[in-house]
Order: structure tokens, then sequence, then C-alpha cells
């Protein structure tokens, strides 16, 4: 799946971090980089575009009054030093808050939300057509992984990593259990103890006050325990 994006910001420095980061996924094209909205708005009408990164605070018209213009909109991360417009921003739709400085491990988050979003996106519209299953990118040694969500078996919390447990081999991740929590759908995968999160469909067993996947017994938490077995035996095996 290729994603088109553009960057709108008035700040060199942060366009420099964006493209820098950009350049790390095959997956997207950057399109263009613009100073204004007004300046971008011809590209956004002719082109089709899936992603925009967009500043607030700018000249001559603001992010959030632009996007009130914006009748057809793709996607939209906001990119901006302030926290205090993420609600309004929400309410207009927008896939993402990013607050500067941006690391580029919530700058990942993003990404991924936009990969899981446009795939449903596309299964909607056309059943009959060539499906990407979904995947996240995750940061292994250097370097950017795709890994399918239906691969993954479990996750496990290892101090400030994460190891992920997948039918293709482990991966050792710098990431909190809440970030990837976050980031995987919650319909299949599910936190049954502070230390693990699993693939509900991968479940092979369920004793006492644990499950089995791929020959792991995995512990369900005393404060998990009700939602968890609710959750695993009520058909979503």
């Amino acid at each position: 799946m290729k994603i088109k994006c553009i960057i709108i910001d008035d700040e060199p420095l942060a366009i420099t971090v964006l493209k820098n980061y950009i350049s790390e996924f095959k997956n997207i094209e950057l399109v263009g980089t613009f100073n204004s909205s007004i300046e971008a708005l011809p590209i956004i009408e002719n082109n089709e575009l899936d992603l925009l990164f967009l500043d607030i605070n700018m000249p001559k018209m603001n992010g959030l009054d632009f996007l009130r213009t914006l009748t057809n909109k793709p996607h939209i991360i906001i990119t901006t030093a302030y926290r205090e417009f993420a609600v309004e921003c929400f309410d207009l739709d927008v896939l993402d808050y990013l607050v500067k400085p941006i690391p580029f491990g919530r700058f990942l988050k993003a990404i991924n939300k936009v990969v899981n979003r446009m795939t449903l996106e596309k299964d909607k519209l056309s059943e009959t057509t060539f499906k990407e299953e979904p995947y996240v990118f995750l940061k292994v040694d250097k370097k950017l992984m795709k890994i399918k969500l239906k691969d993954i078996l479990y996750v496990e919390s290892l101090k400030d990593y994460i190891k992920v447990i997948t039918v293709l081999g482990n991966y050792l991740v710098h990431k909190s259990m809440t970030s990837i929590s976050e980031e995987l759908p919650s319909d299949n995968f599910l936190r049954v103890h502070r230390s693990f999160l699993i693939a509900i469909n991968k479940i092979t067993s369920v004793e006492g006050n644990s499950v089995e996947i791929a020959n792991s017994r995995i512990p369900i938490g005393r404060n998990y325990l009700e939602i968890a077995k609710q959750k695993i035996l009520n058909g979503n095996m």
C-alpha cells in the first residue's frame, strides 16, 4: 500500500524532522512540502493524497480554519507545539495529534494508525479486490520491520522493551506495553496481564488463570481476570 502525503508547516526545522522520519518508510511518498495552507490548496484539490501532516499556528490561515474549508479531506495528522487544541482537532476527524518535538516512536505509532485505517477503508470499498493483510511497523535493531497482525501470537513486556512473539520469529522492540496495546486492534488483541498481551484467536486452551498459545502458558493477572475470561470464552476464540 502506497501512502502519498504532503507537509504543511511554516517551520523549516519541523519540516526537516518530518522528512527524515518519512524517508524511513518505503511505502510513504512525500509529494511536497509547503509553508502555508494556501500554497498547498491546489495540490490537495488536484491530487489524490492519502495523508496530510498539518501544523496549526501558521500565517494567513491557521491549520484548523484550513481544515474546515476542505470538502474532500485526506487523512490528517496534526503536528503542533500546542496541546490545547487536541479535542477540537478530533472533532474535525483528525486521525492523530503529534506534539512537537515529535519522537520517532510517537510518529511510528501515528503511521500505524494510518495504515490500519486505510486498510479498513480499502476492505470496505470492495470485497472482491485484493486485500493487503493488516500490519504494523516495529523498529527492530535500527530497522523497521513489517509484521502482519495475523502472525502475532503474543507480546511480553521486558522493562523498557517488549518481545513480540510471532509464528515467524521473535522481535525485541523498544516500546511500552501500553503503546503496542493502543496500536493493535482490540477486537483480537487482549491485555491479560501487566506483562502480557495476547492474540485471542491463537489461544489453544484455557486452564485456571492462564491460557496456552503455541505451547507457551500465559498467566492472566488478577486485575484482568474478569474481563479477559469474558472476552475469551464468549465465542472470540
